[in-house]
């Protein structure tokens, strides 16, 4: 633990960086605050911070700032290798996250969750669950809300925490009671370089786990199975494929360590990815002493995250998917699996390095029948999707523009999926504001939609006059008629 009266730099004003500012205000220590980044929402943040006690460096003042700071605090955002964080370490001093901070202070157990993809949703599946079987459970970490915000936790409650590979670079002190792996594929290597750092990272997870801690590994992924051998702490696993000493799926039903949890048919939430994610779950609840009949309870009633392959309009007889969050290939294959409709396809926006090809190649033989490539990275995903023979495609630029087309693109009984693939910071500040951006122009759609059936012009039925010996009159509107009858209700059923 570090004392007060230390004097901190704390390098990037998002929620994190914020959260260990005001931390470490309350204890009396020194602290100085710097963002890169201008913009409005970091102003006022520096504000606020000041008003607390912060002082705001400059950006000459950051070069010098390892001279007499005791320890850097790192906003996920930032990598290890910035220059302000290269001097620290040069300097000899501590350059850790407000992950870091918060394991040092947490006296509650912590349920960890790594993995590329399945985080929030897992972390989630896991807090309702432990909330539902008679635990204070606190969903917390890279789901949104610091970690650093629930050190006051006490002995018997439980921190579910998310952890990101962006975390783990500056996480050295935590040791999970449960540590849960569930995947490990190519993503943020624009950050990370190679797949090696990346394992490694992930990894770390369990390092400092004993005996007396527990880890809950994917069986099928190959690389998280093999993180067996990294730990001392006691394995389960959890498999779709075959039974295994831990969750599984066998004949359509989910299982821990052969006892019956509930069938998969009972899950809310679609794919084979989400019943990955509830054996996740399953385990560590289990672990953690809650009874099967509670923990089918809960996940009988998950209905999911926001921003993950989750259906938020429609409009003109087309659906509309939001996941954002799909900001890797393998979260974009896995929402395109759960497609059953034919579907047009958003996909783009910052490059974070992919090898975008296993995308192309899935496409071909998926739903998907028209791809709308935007942002940053579209010449590269174009690029990628003629070497992989995808041609069913239309580049723009900017988002909106992109979502507007796809609606074009897309016919009556079809959907329209985001899944990026890609970071959103080409045009956006998260992947929650990319996905409420979406969800803001499909209300427009919907209303459009509701607008232009309530100004089309009724048609009224008709009626045909016959005289007494057989001749037709014309066609003469009912409401002239003044008559009632069967051709009335035909004629509307004809209009619709």
């Amino acid at each position: 633990m570090y004392p007060v009266r230390q004097t901190f730099l704390v390098l990037g004003l998002s929620r994190s960086g914020c959260a260990a500012a005001e931390f470490l205000l309350e204890r009396k220590a020194k602290v100085f605050v710097y963002d890169d980044v201008a913009g409005e929402a970091v102003e006022k943040s520096a504000r606020l911070l000041e008003e607390k006690g912060a002082e705001r460096a400059t950006k000459e003042q950051v070069s010098r700032m390892h001279e007499i700071c005791d320890a850097l605090v790192l906003s996920p955002g930032i990598p290890i290798d910035h220059p302000t964080a290269v001097a620290f370490k040069r300097s000899g001093k501590a350059v850790i996250g407000e992950t870091e901070l918060a394991a040092r202070y947490m006296r509650c157990p912590v349920a960890a969750v790594t993995g590329t993809n399945g985080k929030t949703t897992t972390v989630s599946m896991l807090a309702k669950i432990l909330s539902e079987g008679g635990y204070r459970a606190e969903a917390c970490g890279n789901i949104g809300s610091p970690m650093i915000k629930y050190v006051s936790l006490g002995e018997n409650d439980v921190a579910v925490a998310e952890i990101s590979s962006f975390q783990l670079e500056t996480l050295n002190s935590l040791c999970p009671h449960v540590g849960v792996v569930l995947n490990v594929t190519e993503d943020h290597l624009n950050r990370h370089y190679n797949m090696e750092n990346y394992i490694f990272l992930k990894s770390k997870l369990l390092k400092n786990s004993t005996e007396a801690e527990y880890a809950v590994l994917n069986f099928d992924d190959g690389i998280v199975r093999g993180f067996a051998e990294k730990t001392k702490a006691r394995i389960f696993y959890f498999s779709v494929r075959e039974r295994v000493h831990g969750a599984y799926l066998e004949n359509g039903t989910l299982y821990f360590c052969g006892e019956k949890i509930m069938p998969a048919s009972e899950l809310l939430t679609d794919g084979l990815h989400n019943v990955q994610n509830a054996l996740a779950a399953i385990a560590a609840a289990k672990i953690m002493g809650v009874s099967s009949e509670s923990i089918a309870r809960s996940l009988a009633s998950f209905k999911g995250i926001k921003h993950r392959i989750e259906l938020v309009g429609e409009a003109d007889g087309i659906k509309y998917i939001d996941d954002s969050k799909g900001t890797n290939v393998d979260a974009t294959i896995k929402a395109v699996g759960c497609m059953k409709e034919e579907t047009v396809l958003l996909v783009g926006g910052k490059d974070k390095g992919y090898d975008y090809d296993k995308l192309f190649v899935k496409l071909r033989t998926s739903n998907v029948v028209h791809a709308v490539l935007y942002g940053e990275n579209r010449f590269r995903l174009f690029e990628s999707a003629l070497r992989c023979g995808f041609e069913r495609m239309t580049l723009c630029v900017g988002f909106e523009f992109a979502v507007r087309l796809a609606r074009m693109l897309a016919a009556r009984g079809q959907t329209v999926l985001l899944s990026p693939a890609s970071a959103s910071f080409d045009e956006f500040a998260s992947y929650e504001e990319r996905g409420d951006r979406f969800v803001e122009i499909v209300r427009t759609f919907e209303e459009e939609a509701l607008r232009a059936k309530a100004e089309k012009p009724e048609r009224k039925p008709e009626k045909i006059v016959v005289d007494d010996d057989g001749s037709d009159r014309g066609a003469l509107p009912a409401a002239d008629t003044g008559e009632d009858g069967a051709s009335d209700d035909e004629g509307e059923g004809a209009d619709e």
